[in-house]
């Protein structure tokens, strides 16, 4: 089992004994601290108006900016980050969606995840929601 543990408050197991290495994301993180829940976000702009309609990569995009002005406003960072868990209309967006993430995201120490395809979000224009839990170091 290999543990990583960043400079603060965090620590990140990205394949506890048994159980197959990830790719892009850590089975396991646990931290100390302020716990901070971001509610799901979606490509609206300050203004709600969905940026990048049918463009999956300016919408994720803008999802992970709004998850960074979320985390901001509770003190957190995408550092502090230890789940995130999306929903997308279409599974084969998940790699652009990995990617635009790794814009905000250190690769090292990658949060836990969970991916899950729906139906549809509660707009049609919408291809992906995101939420976020943190752990702000106490």
């Amino acid at each position: 089992m290999r543990i990583m543990t960043d400079a603060t408050h965090l620590t990140h197991i990205p394949a506890p004994d048994g159980v197959a290495p990830a790719r892009g994301y850590s089975h396991v993180v646990t931290g100390t601290g302020r716990l901070v829940a971001v509610s799901g976000q979606v490509a609206f702009d300050e203004d709600g108006r969905v940026v990048g309609e049918g463009d999956i990569r300016a919408q994720a995009r803008q999802v992970f900016e709004n998850l960074r002005r979320c985390l901001a406003g509770a003190g957190a960072s995408f550092g502090d980050v230890v789940k995130l868990t999306y929903f997308l209309t279409d599974v084969a967006h998940l790699p652009v969606i990995r990617e635009v993430r790794d814009e905000f995201v250190d690769a090292g120490c990658l949060p836990a995840s969970s991916a899950v395809q729906v139906v549809a979000l509660f707009r049609p224009e919408l291809l992906v929601e995101v939420e976020a839990l943190a752990v702000v170091g106490g």
